[in-house]
């Protein structure tokens, strides 16, 4: 059995190495083309570089076709590294290169693509999403190498674009390549809390709708010749929202919050001046819904909800589904991949994980619709997707000692 204390040693004298990396990795400005960027190419020709001078296994590319990018394909990496048994299951450490947009650049205090290093932080962009993980994963990898052990398990280190926007030509085209096996432990570092004591699960389905009410405009003055399609509007989401509600109160503890929820969110402009009634009216719902319980049951209650509003009002009503996720089954609590994450967390931090689900979104949806267990974890500040965007140097030192543990032992 590796030695522990060994390898985090060696973990930590690698430290400003990793704080290096993980800067140089944050200049690159990997955003998805249709977010404004021209992709992850820049980006990942540097790290297939990087890690080809570390030697740590066998390198390839599984490049996905993107005509909306100046180089026409998504970059995904996936390195393979040797273990004592190839009979074995692999351990897989699934990352993502590509980042979103910096948002408003007014509301940074430092340049977003440029790391800033200051009080145990790395600032920028992507710092925290997902660079600190992919940054751990390679050099406990490294640690490995250094102390002369091979991991226990075949390990795979994944390096994938797309995951901001979708995953078609990340995850999902690692999938339709069958570069993943049923027996993998499939590790999704993208989510997590402070202390790393949050071992994610399980993922609610998720339905985004978005309503478009329409009325008759007219002069404020003369509601009588009009129909307000923003009165409509605010009867409708409350009538939706009390009935999804009183229609599926199940309870899962597994979850936070234990219960299914639907959100009225986003309402776009109307009219710009006051004294007009508006004749349309659009709003959104982001719904997450309990696993337990069919989106298509959902629906069914909105479009009856709607055919009641149209009847009382007389207002046209429409739904678009925006987005839908069917959830994907829960990983079993004894999956291997669980246990073996767990004894890792157990043995770096000395505390007991807790296993739950969240309202969804994480890629390991992918592989569990897919039949692969995986899971989600990380130690991380909870700054993903905000200026000033940091990852926390302690976190990342802590995250590969976690996984330097789970390649020795696994």
């Amino acid at each position: 059995m590796a030695d522990l204390n060994q390898l985090n040693q060696i973990v930590e004298s690698l430290r400003p190495s990793m704080v290096e990396t993980l800067s140089r990795l944050v200049g690159f400005p990997a955003v998805a083309p249709g977010e404004g960027g021209t992709g992850e190419a820049e980006k990942a020709a540097w790290l297939e570089r990087f890690l080809l001078s570390l030697d740590l296994g066998e390198l390839r590319r599984y490049d996905a076709p993107d005509d909306q990018v100046p180089d026409g394909y998504r970059p995904n990496l996936v390195l393979t590294i040797p273990g004592e048994s190839e009979d074995r299951g692999r351990l897989a450490i699934v990352t993502h290169v590509d980042v979103v947009p910096e948002g408003n650049r007014g509301l940074w205090e430092t340049d977003p693509f440029k790391a800033v290093v200051r009080d145990g932080r790395v600032y920028g962009r992507g710092s925290n999403d997902n660079g600190q993980e992919l940054v751990a994963s390679i050099y406990a990898a490294k640690a490995l190498k250094e102390a002369a052990l091979v991991p226990y398990r075949p390990v795979l280190l994944c390096f994938v674009a797309d995951e901001e926007t979708g995953s078609a030509r990340g995850i999902s085209h690692l999938l339709e390549e069958k570069i993943f096996r049923p027996d993998d432990l499939i590790v999704v570092p993208d989510g997590g809390t402070e202390q790393g004591d949050f071992i994610e699960v399980a993922e609610k389905g998720i339905l985004w709708l978005q309503f478009r009410v329409r009325g008759r405009q007219v002069h404020a003055s003369r509601p009588d010749l009009g129909l307000n399609a923003c009165r409509v509007a605010n009867s409708l989401a409350t009538d939706l929202d009390r009935a999804l509600h009183r229609a599926f109160p199940d309870v899962d503890g597994l979850f936070i919050p234990p219960l299914s929820t639907f959100e009225p969110t986003r309402r776009l402009a109307n009219v710009t001046n006051v004294n007009t009634v508006p004749g349309e009216e659009v709003f959104s719902f982001d719904c997450r819904v309990l696993p337990s319980i069919a989106l298509d049951e959902v629906l069914n209650v909105v479009r009856t909800v709607l055919k009641e509003t149209e009847s009382r009002t007389g207002a046209a009503v429409e739904v678009e589904v925006l987005q839908r996720e069917d959830a994907a089954p829960p990983t079993p609590k004894e999956a291997p991949v669980v246990e073996a994450l767990s004894a890792a967390i157990r043995a770096v931090y000395g505390i007991e994980p807790v296993l739950g689900g969240i309202g969804g979104g994480t890629c390991a949806a992918y592989f569990r619709a897919a039949g692969l267990p995986a899971v989600v974890w990380a130690q991380e500040a909870d700054c993903a997707h905000r200026p000033n965007e940091y990852a926390v140097i302690d976190h990342l030192v802590a995250e590969a000692k976690v996984f330097a543990s789970l390649m020795a032992r696994a």
